[in-house]
């Protein structure tokens, strides 16, 4: 009995369990959460595959579309070539018909004899009779033959089909170009791209430096709603340097149902006499095939006589060979060349000094204020290079940008004081970098489309900035408040106003910005109001400069020239016809044209003195020209491919260039 009493004592009373199945709980529930994390994990790692593999999809397909592009231009290309050599042909078999009818009825050689063929298609009815030869009986070899009358018949079929042909290739051709805008209007704004893009997309496919490009070069894609009808000639290993001065002659196509154009490559200095062909459509300053007469839209469409000293001795002969020039008139690098105008007295002397290597193309050059720092723009990076050694001192990459795709810097500018770096790209955002932190200070947003141009005034408050979604916008770098300059008078034939080129004057009081319709546009900073519109030019508008007095304008265009405008006390002017309640008849006046381009003008800039005005272009050539004269003092060919973008230093005789051929240029000028 104890026993089992005793027994009962000596067990533990009963109580809440210990805190062991606690701890077995919280175990389990920390297990279930890291595996619930390591899926979490595996998921997120899938979903960035998944998101690599698309964005490369995506490339993949947009590479895909260009090749496609590429393609179908070749194809149009060689229907063109087809079309020509066949035309070529006919040609020739009615000639040497000609020749044998001639013979037939003994005409002498050389004498004038019937046309057979397409030049003999005229009012229907039978031909009349040649002139009888003396001695020559009529017979077989007589002009009435059957043979020769089927074969008119035949000859006048086929001008007929050829017409036929040529009317529906030119319907094909317009019916493209309204399906490529329309398209274009239709795609969404992150894949939108404006026809700016020679300025890099045409270069993208070029050979790497060193390498003799091809005709492939020499075939880029017209801009802007044109469709080339011909092959550009070949370069051969000796031409991708142009060492004879012959850039590849890529002429415009000649708008659809004009007359074929039969203008002959003019050479080095001269540009294609006006009255041969009419490559431009009609439009605002551009002349229709009726006559010379400028349109009178708006007042600045009056033009002053322009001085044209170019055709009294400005420009170098056609026939220039660089090799026959005499050494006081040349230059020669191991791989540059300079020729001086032999026509007008020497004062400038140019020398290479440093050649900046990149990764790509080099779309933009900007030197800082005082001229101690060139910064250049490529894909994805823009680079800082000391100008008197020629080192790279900064590399300014933005990190969090997408790595799909390129991502071309298409314009860069320092700030006054040498702070900060101003980049725009293709991301449509404008990046305020402070240089010595190698850090973004700002970002810009609000452009619709790429950003290809920057300025800032001189006082460093303010930033002008020009995209292809047709406005300039005037930034604050203080506040960070913008102001949009909006093109609304887009001309109805050139349609797409996207901003180029765009400059602030010396004063702070201007805007100019050219245009791809053709127009360069000025506007008042303080208000925001369009206050002149400048016309003259036939083809887009690529670049836009003052000159340090504020009292000139230059502009370069797609039409091969260069353009000086009178724009001194412009803005009193428009205030002093305002408060008048008067209208400003005369506006402002081109005074002076820049004639000696081969091709594409796509850089202007006016030297700190105001001494020269230099361009660069797609014929791969720099030419220095007097301010104030307007004639060529220089030519300086050093680039192997588009010379796209050029400055010259504010501190000094120092000239910058960037080109296709994914190399800048540091160049010393010097007066003599």
């Amino acid at each position: 009995m104890s026993s089992t009493i005793y027994n009962h004592r000596s067990l533990q009373p009963t109580v809440p369990p210990a805190q062991g199945p606690n701890q077995h709980s919280h175990a389990r529930l920390n297990e279930a959460v890291d595996t619930i994390r390591q899926e979490f994990d595996v998921i997120s790692s899938d979903l960035g595959i998944l998101r690599n593999q698309r964005d490369e999809y995506e490339s993949k397909v947009t590479s895909q579309i260009n090749e496609l592009n590429i393609v179908r231009q070749s194809l149009y290309e060689l229907e063109s070539q087809h079309g020509k050599i066949r035309q070529t042909y006919e040609e020739e078999l009615s000639r040497l018909r000609g020749e044998l009818h001639a013979l037939r009825q003994g005409v002498p050689a050389g004498a004038p004899h019937p046309p057979v063929g397409p030049a003999s298609v005229g009012p229907s009815g039978p031909p009349a009779p040649p002139p009888a030869v003396p001695g020559v009986p009529p017979g077989p070899g007589s002009y009435n033959e059957p043979y020769y009358s089927r074969d008119r018949e035949r000859e006048r079929e086929r001008e007929k089909d050829r017409e036929r042909a040529d009317r529906e290739r030119e319907r094909e051709i317009r019916d493209r170009q309204r399906e490529e805008r329309d398209r274009d209007r239709e795609r969404p704004p992150a894949e939108a791209r404006d026809s700016k893009r020679i300025k890099t997309e045409r270069m993208k496919s070029d050979t790497r430096p060193g390498k003799p490009f091809t005709s492939s070069s020499a075939r880029s894609p017209p801009p802007h709603g044109y469709y080339t009808t011909s092959f550009s000639p070949p370069l051969s290993a000796t031409d991708h340097y142009s060492p004879s001065l012959q850039p590849p002659n890529a002429k415009l196509p000649p708008v659809p149902g004009a007359p074929p154009a039969l203008t002959t490559f003019q050479g080095p200095g001269l540009p294609p006499p006006p009255a041969a062909h009419a490559p431009y459509p009609p439009g605002p300053g551009n002349p229709s095939p009726a006559g010379p007469a400028e349109p009178a839209a708006t007042s600045s469409s009056s033009l002053v006589p322009i001085n044209n000293a170019q055709s009294g001795g400005g420009q170098f002969p056609d026939d220039l060979d660089p090799h026959n020039v005499p050494p006081e008139l040349k230059k020669e690098g191991s791989d540059w060349f300079a020729v001086f105008n032999g026509k007008v007295k020497r004062v400038l002397d140019v020398s290479l000094v440093h050649t900046l290597m990149h990764e790509s193309v080099v779309c933009c050059v900007r030197f800082s204020a005082d001229g101690k720092y060139l910064a250049t723009g490529c894909n994805r990076t823009a680079q800082i290079y000391d100008t008197k050694t020629g080192v790279k001192t900064c590399v300014l990459t933005d990190e969090s940008a997408g790595k799909a795709g390129d991502l071309y810097i298409r314009s860069v500018c320092f700030s006054p004081d040498g702070k900060y770096l101003a980049t725009g790209a293709e991301d449509k955002q404008i990046r305020i970098w402070d240089i010595a932190k190698k850090r973004i200070r700002n970002v810009f947003d609000g452009h619709q489309q790429e950003i290809y141009s920057l300025d800032f005034s001189l006082d460093g408050r303010l930033i002008v900035s020009g995209s292809g979604d047709k406005t300039a916008r005037i930034w604050d770098m203080v506040d960070g408040s913008s102001k949009v300059l909006t093109i609304n008078d887009a001309d109805p034939v050139n349609n797409d106003a996207g901003v180029t080129s765009v400059a602030i004057s010396p004063n702070g009081q201007l805007v100019a910005a050219g245009s791809l319709d053709t127009v360069v546009r000025i506007w008042d900073v303080g208000t925001g109001s369009l206050i002149e519109r400048l016309r003259g030019h036939r083809d887009s508008v690529y670049s836009v400069a003052f000159t340090p007095d504020g009292k000139g304008l230059v502009s370069g265009s797609l039409d091969k020239t260069l353009k000086y405008w009178d724009v001194s006390g412009l803005l009193a002017k428009r205030k002093e016809a305002a408060a008048n309640g008067k209208k400003d008849d005369k506006g402002s006046q081109c005074t002076m044209n820049f004639l000696g381009h081969t091709d594409y003008v796509l850089s202007v800039a006016v030297s700190h003195d105001g001494q020269w005005v230099v361009s660069g272009s797609k014929d791969r050539g720099v030419q220095f020209w007097d301010s104030h004269t307007a004639t060529t003092q220089c030519m300086l060919q050093g680039h192997k491919n588009s010379v796209i973008s050029i400055d010259l230093s504010p501190a000094g005789s120092i000239l910058a260039t960037g080109s296709g051929d994914w190399q800048a240029r540091i160049w010393s000028y010097t007066n003599i």
